[in-house]
């Protein structure tokens, strides 16, 4: 994993925010539908108070049966509790039916509203979030966090409010039956509490370092996936196995010990449940046969046993899976609360009709997360209209970081950037960005249609318009191969070059037919022909606009208006290629060196 997105990484340790901060923050989201989520948890305090009765009905039953024993047994009276247990159970259903599809409705809405969030915060954040941080490790909070969050709020909140109710309820009832034999359960399940309790607290960092672990496994996953040429021209599998199992090992080790440890209370509570059915057996008996409580009372009160420590099993199970929901908040809310680009909104100042001037004044630059060290240190030159401009330098120089930085992608540390005299920063960026198209040296294209492809983002882009462009670009006679043309679907199985990836690339930014261009490395994933292909191409794309052209490959911009040469941060020569060449400095060092024999 890149070292520098592996130290960025914001680890999330047990000091984390828990519980209780974590529902405030999610609160925000619930208040639309507060009033339906009351009406879900209080049908679910209904349809426990109903289950809650049942045993005090049941030992109605019993006593009525009892007592026929000697005499006659009532079955009219028997028929009337029986009617009344049935209709209180299947009211009990309904309430829970109803609470389960209020809830999930809920709980789904607000996943759909969190994850759009989550996809708006993305184009909101600064571009080194995106260098600091493992893409993949982002995309498992804005699905599996997001997903258990949802999950957490769906099934657990409910469970830990019935059980709430069914534990309160079981124990009042009992204090009516007979408050003897309450005292003795509450006494019992007191211990069961606190032992509970105590586990719960010790498995809450356990359950923050699974999904931290996890985020880690998927960024880990993402990137060796998406480099595995790479890695196997490399031979870094075995390497890579090592560092995976590492990765696995620790998620599988807080994974196994958030479950362990969670998962003793369930024992815990069987054997208060079990100890509890004990002493109502001992001591019941010992009142029935003082004549203090009748036989139904005993087997009211088993039944209350196992209704009474249930709850206790499920608030402990709720309260695990509200831990981990909680974790999972928190890393949802850690990417949501990051900080974001300035507001733009009060900038009012536009660059209409663009001529191109472009002037750099002694721009100063460092990457935030590392102050000290100055990449940019004093950076001037001046850029007239229409000039194609190519930047050359060794790796390093800083050519890239230009361009960030005439695109805002950074903010720079001191000087001035304007275009036709407006000072960038004094522009929106979005402004900004319509101005200019780019080529990058990674090409990027997504699932669908070459057509779609080609005409992203933008409208009223026709099929002669298309076809123009792709004839000028060199791509047009690959894409007529192509089984259905325009309408082919690139995907992972379309066999596609990176030189052809390049030119549909190249074409989407004649398309685009900005007034300003830059081009990374936009030759770099082509062969020589293909490479003369392209260059005319450029020559017609950068024709009357102001260009920006990075370039290792020196012979592709002999015919640049302007070439400054970059070292260190700093422009150390400028000029058009035959009067560096005869001066005879760095870039003629350069240039010749790519040509030795």
């Amino acid at each position: 994993m890149n070292m520098m997105r592996k130290k960025g990484i914001p680890m999330m340790t047990e000091k984390s925010p828990g519980l209780i901060p974590a529902i405030k923050k999610v609160s925000k989201y619930l208040e639309k539908n507060a009033l339906l989520i009351i009406l879900a948890l209080v049908l679910s305090a209904l349809a426990t108070i109903l289950t809650i009765i049942g045993p005090d009905k049941i030992g109605e039953m019993t006593n009525i049966i009892a007592e026929g024993l000697t005499s006659e047994i009532d079955m009219q009276a028997i028929a009337k509790v029986g009617l009344t247990l049935v209709a209180m159970y299947g009211a009990s259903a309904l309430f829970n039916f109803v609470q389960h599809f209020i809830m999930a409705t809920v709980t789904l809405k607000i996943s759909k509203r969190m994850r759009g969030e989550l996809s708006e915060k993305i184009n909101k954040v600064p571009l080194e979030y995106f260098h600091l941080n493992s893409h993949g490790d982002i995309l498992s909070r804005m699905t599996n966090d997001v997903s258990t969050l949802q999950q957490g709020l769906s099934n657990s909140l409910p469970t830990i409010v019935s059980a709430l109710a069914q534990f309160l309820g079981c124990l009042l009832m009992m204090f009516i039956e007979q408050w003897r034999l309450a005292f003795c359960i509450l006494g019992v399940t007191f211990v069961g509490l606190i032992i509970m309790l105590a586990i719960m607290k010790n498995s809450q960092k356990y359950f923050i370092a699974q999904q931290e672990n996890l985020g880690n496994v998927n960024g880990f996953i993402e990137e060796m996936y998406t480099g595995h040429e790479v890695v196997r021209i490399s031979n870094a599998g075995r390497g890579l196995k090592a560092r995976f199992l590492e990765l696995n090992t620790k998620l599988y080790d807080s994974a196994w010990r958030s479950q362990f440890i969670s998962g003793a209370m369930q024992p815990v509570m069987h054997v208060v449940g079990n100890v509890g059915y004990v002493l109502v057996c001992v001591i019941g008996s010992l009142l029935a046969m003082s004549g203090v409580i009748k036989f139904g009372t005993i087997i009211a009160f088993i039944l209350y046993v196992r209704l009474f420590t249930g709850p206790l099993t499920q608030i402990a199970q709720g309260m695990t899976n509200m831990q981990v929901a909680a974790a999972s908040a928190h890393r949802v809310f850690d990417f949501l609360d990051a900080d974001e680009l300035e507001d733009e909104s009060h900038k009012t100042k536009t660059i209409s009709n663009v001529k191109g001037n472009v002037e750099f004044k002694n721009v100063k630059f460092s990457y935030p997360n590392n102050k000290d060290k100055i990449i940019i240190k004093n950076f001037s030159a001046s850029v007239k209209a229409g000039q194609k401009v190519a930047i050359v330098g060794p790796t390093g120089a800083g050519k890239t970081t230009m361009v960030n930085l005439l695109m805002r992608f950074y903010e720079i540390n001191d000087g001035k950037i304007t275009i036709d005299g407006v000072d960038i920063k004094d522009i929106r960026r979005e402004n900004l960005h319509e101005i200019f198209a780019m080529v990058l040296q990674d090409t990027w294209l997504f699932e669908g249609t070459v057509r779609e492809n080609l005409v992203y983002n933008l409208e009223n882009v026709t099929d002669e318009m298309l076809v123009k462009v792709c004839r000028v670009c060199g791509v047009y006679r690959f894409i007529k191969s192509l089984p259905n043309g325009f309408d082919t679907v690139l995907s992972e199985s379309t066999t596609i070059s990176s030189g052809q990836k390049q030119l549909l690339t190249i074409a989407r930014a004649m398309l685009q037919n900005s007034p300003m261009l830059i081009l990374d490395e936009a030759t770099s994933s082509v062969d020589t022909r293909t490479e003369a292909i392209i260059q005319r191409a450029m020559d017609e794309l950068t024709k009357d606009r102001t260009s920006f052209v990075i370039a290792h490959r020196l012979s592709t911009i002999k015919n640049a208006d302007l070439i400054l040469v970059m070292k260190d941060g700093d422009v150390i020569e400028t000029g058009n290629h035959e009067a560096l060449m005869q001066k005879g400095g760095f870039y003629a060092e350069l240039y010749n060196s790519q040509f030795a024999q």
